[in-house]
């Protein structure tokens, strides 16, 4: 099944003079399909299967707190590309989950499946983690900041309806973030004779614009935060730990 999108660039290619065959060609639709869209043109156009994004009206993906945590995992340890042929446009979206764990994996799992409920998710084993996947042409309606090459070289920045998603769940992203690229752990002091030891959030990632989301995650909910690093940020008063357990807490 093809999306609206694909739908409307072939008819607005037949009503160009383009050839069938050519338009199946440029967007990868079969012939076939392609001929039964121009002799039936309004024929389905008000279904666009389960894509918000590629409504007649495009509206924010449901749940938006699963959206957010998945934002969050895939910003910080996830990409999107291509499954099988790229002519067909149908997009893998992986997230990496270690195997000392589950509880994370488990979450993931629950929130690609709440995400795109009409998708399989499939488990991957690999060395020391699992590859999450789940197959959709939707991806990267979904996730705009999909694009070539590393996160941290070219720029990430949220769509409009994604920082309103992010504003009002901001504990799920941040727990996504974390999940993925941050740690909680304690950090021992040693002065003179007498060992500190406090617990703290760290989230490290190389991309300054990833970054910078979560620090104003963080803002929105009121927790306290600086630059340890050029590449991490630390969350270490104890109020501000105290804070950031009731929405993360340890990986599990």
């Amino acid at each position: 099944m093809y999306d609206l999108t694909v739908r409307r660039r072939a008819l607005a290619m037949l009503a160009s003079g383009l050839s069938v065959s050519e338009v199946s060609r440029r967007t990868g639709a079969n012939r076939s399909t392609i001929r039964a869209w121009r002799d039936r043109p309004a024929a389905g156009l008000s279904t666009t299967g389960t894509c918000p994004r590629c409504a007649e009206t495009p509206h924010s993906p449901s749940p938006a707190g699963s959206y957010a945590y998945l934002l969050g995992l895939y910003l910080g340890d996830g990409c999107i590309s291509p499954a099988g042929d790229p002519a067909k446009a149908v997009w893998s979206m992986r997230i990496f989950c270690a195997d000392a764990w589950p509880g994370l994996r488990r979450e993931c799992v629950a929130a690609l499946r709440a995400v795109r409920p009409t998708n399989k998710v499939r488990i991957v084993p690999k060395q020391g983690c699992a590859e999450v996947n789940s197959y959709s042409k939707h991806w990267p309606h979904l996730f705009p900041q999909h694009g070539p090459g590393l996160k941290h070289q070219r720029p990430i920045t949220l769509e409009g309806w994604q920082q309103e998603i992010v504003d009002a769940h901001a504990g799920l992203f941040v727990r996504g973030l974390m999940h993925s690229d941050g740690y909680r752990g304690v950090n021992r002091v040693r002065h003179g004779e007498r060992c500190y030891a406090y617990p703290r959030y760290l989230f490290r990632n190389e991309s300054r614009d990833i970054l910078a989301l979560c620090g104003r995650a963080l803002d929105v909910l009121g927790v306290a935060w600086r630059h340890n690093k050029r590449n991490e940020l630390s969350v270490a008063r104890r109020e501000a730990v105290a804070l950031l357990d009731l929405h993360v807490g340890p990986k599990h």
